[in-house]
Order: C-alpha cells, then structure tokens, then sequence
C-alpha cells in the first residue's frame, strides 16, 4: 500500500532541464552526452563537478558558471550555464502534475517536493507552484547540502514525511539515475519523460494495489 508520492521539480511540473541543455548543447555544436558531462557532471553520482557543488549549497552560481565555461573551453565549446537558463525561460507549469499532486495530497496520501536546485534559483521557483498546498514537506538540495542520488536525501525526506518506509515509496523523476537510486533503497520509481502521461498512467497503475492510508 502507498502511502507518500514524492515529486521532482524540474522535469515534472516543469520543462526537463535535460531536454534544454540538449537545445543549448545543439546550438553550440556540442552532443547531449557533452553538454552532459560539461554543465551537470556524471548526473548519476555526487561529485566535486562545480554544479553539484552548487546544488550542495557549496559554491554560489557565478562562480560555478565560470567553472563550468572553463571546463567547457578546454573541451573546445563556447558553453555557458546561461545558455541552458535561456532555453528554459518562458516554460510554464504541468497543470496535470500540479492537479494531480492537489488531488492526491486531499485523497490522504503524504506528498512531498524534493529538488536538486541551487540557492540563486530559490525566488524563481518557489512562487510557481502553491507548495503549502500541495505537498507536505519541500526538501531542497541546496538547502540540505544534499542532492539525489546520495541516499541521504531521500532518507531525509520520508523522515519529515513522518517516517514512512521506502517500499510505501514512489518518486517520480526526470532522470534515470535519480529514479535508479531510489528504487535501490526500496522505493517504486517512476520516470517522466517529456509527454507526463505515461508517468501518471504508472503511478495510477501503482496506486491501484491500495487506497491511501491515513494520516
């Protein structure tokens, strides 16, 4: 039975920052794979790369984004962190994911926001969504000094959700390695990709092994 639903930001409410780097990548002649590794290091793991350390709360923004267009000029490309935030302004906000979340969050079940994100980014999201209204508990990474996949964080947020065990678990996530990651620590994990339909048809396909339980 499932008891706590919890949301990524980027990816799911919101445009995938992956789909916009591999725009910005493109536009600079870099792959995905490249502008992959240049601006969010090996996503899968928690490194020293400068973006991880800013979504850590370790390094302030400009200073990350002079590392990584120094890590991208030794690599041959004019890449800037700035590139990516163009290619995402101006997306809007998935009402279906937003509904959902109201609606499951009023059903009885725990829900939570947990997002790797950097603290310049804190006033620009944060006024997007009603988040005292749909979730429970908002975990940062920036704020925690913590950031998926590190199996600290998603401790940390079933902790504040009360406790909850991670097989009474999901996350729904825009990257593999962070959806990986939580189903190796027990949880269900479910990936959306950039049509969410087929996300919220999994979640409902899990949800239908059992009604919510109580608060």
């Amino acid at each position: 039975m499932i008891e706590a639903v919890v949301f990524d930001l980027g990816g799911v409410f919101t445009e995938s920052p992956f789909e916009a780097l591999r725009a910005a990548g493109a536009a600079r002649g870099a792959s995905f794979d490249e502008a992959l590794e240049i601006v969010f290091g090996p996503y899968d793991d928690d490194t020293d790369h400068p973006w991880h350390r800013a979504e850590r709360g370790e390094l302030d923004l400009e200073t990350c984004r002079a590392e990584i267009r120094a890590l991208a000029a030794a690599r041959g490309f004019e890449l800037d962190l700035y590139d990516l935030l163009a290619h995402l302004a101006g997306g809007g906000v998935r009402t279906e994911m937003v509904e959902r979340a109201r609606r499951l969050r009023t059903g009885g079940y725990r829900t939570a926001l947990v997002t790797n994100n950097v603290a310049e980014f804190r006033e620009l999201w944060r006024p997007m969504l009603p988040l005292g209204e749909l979730f429970d508990v908002v975990v940062d990474s920036s704020e925690e000094g913590v950031r998926k996949p590190d199996p600290r964080i998603f401790e940390l947020v079933l902790d504040r959700l009360g406790g909850v065990e991670p097989a009474r678990s999901v996350l729904l996530d825009d990257y593999p390695g962070n959806v990986a990651a939580a189903r190796r620590l027990g949880w269900h994990g479910v990936l959306v990709e950039p049509d969410p339909a087929g996300a919220l048809v999994e979640l409902d396909r899990l949800l239908a092994g059992g009604g919510a339980t109580p608060r």
